[in-house]
């Protein structure tokens, strides 16, 4: 954090640490730290996280981009490739659901110069934070930001998308006030995911069919241990399919990907 606020490197700090420092500096650094005494992510502090090796604004206004997100944008960039591979084609339509920070939009905006990327959010101060990212890591001109709660109307998804994807809250109302006190400086709104901590998927998979092409796919981050819960869901729905569970690096299961049935693909 002192070199962040100082603007130094880490070895100018310690071989300069006897230096006197400016009543400017004092005060910097002086808010910095009460601000961390009370909790809030250093993340809000510096106005600044890393995500997928590349660097993003975050504000109050959006969710801490996290590690584990990282797994959902590597599937789908698997899936991506599969499906341009195989089916050699262009303009791949990607939908990111509850965009946030944009972390996911931008990411995957960087690594699918050949998609056309898609990103929803129903609150107008996240969107304004993710077209910053995207202006500052030069995709600005390959997002298509939409402000609407989930999925954009008819006229806005044109032929339909062929990967939908999203980090939806899924967090139990009951469990929020129980969270470390650094989470619950971050958007309530980001995190509640209903009394089970499913009501956002269960509009995402009764939804989604309407705005999937024929082979579409659903790639969607879960908590640890919502994959059964996941897995009931899109079964009862009688659409869907479960493709895969992918875990993350500690052995959890992080994100299930499910396709339309090829009756309804």
């Amino acid at each position: 954090m002192f070199t962040e606020v100082l603007g130094c490197s880490r070895a100018e700090l310690y071989l300069k640490k006897k230096r006197m420092l400016s009543r400017e500096n004092f005060f910097r650094i002086s808010g910095a730290l009460k601000r961390r005494i009370s909790g809030e992510p250093i993340q809000y502090i510096l106005g600044k996280t890393e995500f997928m090796g590349l660097e993003f604004i975050v504000t109050p206004t959006v969710l801490i981009p996290r590690p584990d997100t990282e797994i959902l944008v590597e599937t789908t960039l698997r899936y991506a490739a599969d499906k341009v591979s195989s089916e050699k084609a262009t303009g791949l339509q990607v939908l990111d659901i509850g965009t946030g920070s944009g972390c996911i939009a931008v990411s995957l905006a960087k690594c699918l110069p050949q998609a056309q990327i898609s990103a929803s959010d129903i609150s107008p101060a996240a969107l304004e934070i993710a077209r910053q990212n995207a202006k500052l890591n030069g995709v600005e001109k390959r997002i298509n930001f939409l402000n609407c709660d989930l999925f954009p109307s008819r006229e806005q998804r044109a032929n339909g998308y062929d990967l939908i994807l999203s980090n939806p809250p899924y967090i139990k109302t009951d469990v929020i006030k129980t969270l470390e006190l650094e989470v619950l400086h971050e958007p309530k709104v980001a995190l509640d995911g209903g009394e089970d901590g499913l009501d956002f998927y269960r509009r995402i998979i009764r939804e989604a069919p309407a705005c999937l092409k024929p082979g579409g796919l659903l790639i969607l981050e879960i908590g640890f241990d919502q994959k059964k819960a996941l897995e009931k869901i899109l079964k009862i729905s009688q659409i869907f399919e479960v493709k895969e569970a992918v875990k993350d690096y500690n052995n959890i299961n992080r994100v299930i990907v499910a396709g339309l049935k090829e009756m309804y693909g």
